[in-house]
C-alpha cells in the first residue's frame, strides 16, 4: 500500500516569555474576534500522514483516536434544540457501542464552520481550531465529573476508570477542506511535551493543555472525510498506569492538496464524559 502524506505547517504552543502561568480567555474580543492570551504560538512544519483504508492500526487505546463508519440519522444540525433531541441520544448509543461504556454523558457540543473572511465573534460562530491543543487536563477532566452530574453520583464515578471522548463529524459535505489531523498518541512525551493552559471563562476557570513542539510526532489524518464517517477523539483517560493511550493532540490544518473549489468545512463535535463499571 502506497503511503501518501501531505506538508502543512502546524501552530504548536510556547511558554509565556515572562515566566507566567499561560492562560486564554475563552470569549474572543467583539472587535477583532481574538482571544486574549500571554503567549504566541509559534508554526513549524510537519508531515500529515493520510491513513485512509488503515484505520484499524489506529485504535483509542493505542493511538488515542479511532475511525469509524457510522452514517447519523440526524442530518440537519441547523437547530441546538433539535441537535441535542435527536443527535444525542444516537450519539451516546453510538459511544457505548464502539466502547463498551456503562454510562456515557454528553456535555455540550460545538459546530465549526470554516469562513477564512469572517471573524470568530461568539459561540454560535465557531471557526475550526488552528493550535495543536489537548481539551482536557486531568484536574479539569475530574471537575467536569463534578460539574455535570450530582456530587453523590460524581464522587462514586471518578474512583473507577473514566473518559472524556469527543465524536467529531463532517455534516453536510466531505471535510476536504481545512481537516482534522491527530498525533498518535505512541508519538508523544507526555513529560515534556504537555504544559497546562487555564482557561478564562467569564464565572470560572478551566484548563487545557498546550502542546510543545516535538520533531518526534506522529501526524494522521483521514483524506476527504465524509459525513458517515467519524472519529472519537481521547481527550482523557483516568487509566494512567502506561498500559493504553491517554489524551491525544489534534487541530484543524490548511491542506495544500484541497481544490479550491473544494466546500468549506464544516463539522460537529460532541464531547462526552464517559464511565465503565
Amino acid at each position: 500500500m502506497t503511503v501518501s502524506t501531505v506538508s502543512a505547517g502546524l501552530d504548536y504552543f510556547t511558554l509565556p516569555a515572562d515566566g507566567t502561568r499561560p492562560y486564554i480567555n475563552t470569549h474572543p474580543d467583539p472587535q477583532t474576534g481574538i482571544r486574549g492570551r500571554n503567549w504566541t504560538p509559534k508554526e513549524h512544519p510537519v508531515e500529515i500522514e493520510n491513513i485512509r483504508e488503515k484505520e484499524d492500526e489506529y485504535t483509542l487505546d493505542t493511538a488515542g483516536f479511532q475511525y469509524y463508519k457510522r452514517p447519523s440519522k440526524h442530518i440537519t444540525f441547523s437547530n441546538d434544540a433539535e441537535i441535542k433531541e435527536e443527535y444525542y441520544p444516537e450519539s451516546i448509543a453510538l459511544i457505548q457501542e464502539l466502547t463498551g461504556a456503562s454510562k456515557v454523558v454528553l456535555f455540550d457540543h460545538t459546530i465549526r464552520r470554516h469562513r477564512p473572511s469572517e471573524i470568530e465573534t461568539d459561540e454560535t460562530n465557531r471557526q475550526p481550531v488552528s493550535e495543536v491543543h489537548v481539551d482536557q487536563t486531568s484536574a479539569s477532566a475530574t471537575a467536569r465529573v463534578h460539574r455535570h452530574l450530582p456530587a453523590d453520583e460524581a464522587n462514586e464515578l471518578v474512583k473507577k476508570r473514566f473518559q472524556i471522548i469527543n465524536l467529531w463529524r463532517p455534516i453536510h459535505h466531505p471535510a476536504i477542506d481545512y481537516p482534522l489531523t491527530l498525533c498518535d498518541y505512541r508519538s508523544v512525551d507526555i513529560t515534556e511535551d504537555l504544559t497546562p493552559v487555564a482557561l478564562l471563562y467569564p464565572d470560572r476557570q478551566g484548563e487545557t493543555l498546550g502542546v510543545k513542539y516535538n520533531p518526534n510526532h506522529k501526524w494522521k489524518y483521514q483524506k476527504d472525510m465524509a459525513q458517515s464517517e467519524i472519529v472519537l477523539i481521547k481527550c482523557f483517560d483516568s487509566l494512567q498506569d502506561g498500559s493504553v493511550a491517554i489524551l491525544t493532540p489534534h487541530t484543524g490544518f490548511k491542506d495544500k492538496t484541497t481544490p479550491k473549489d473544494a466546500p468549506l468545512r464544516e463539522s460537529i463535535e460532541l464531547r462526552a464524559l464517559v464511565f465503565y463499571s
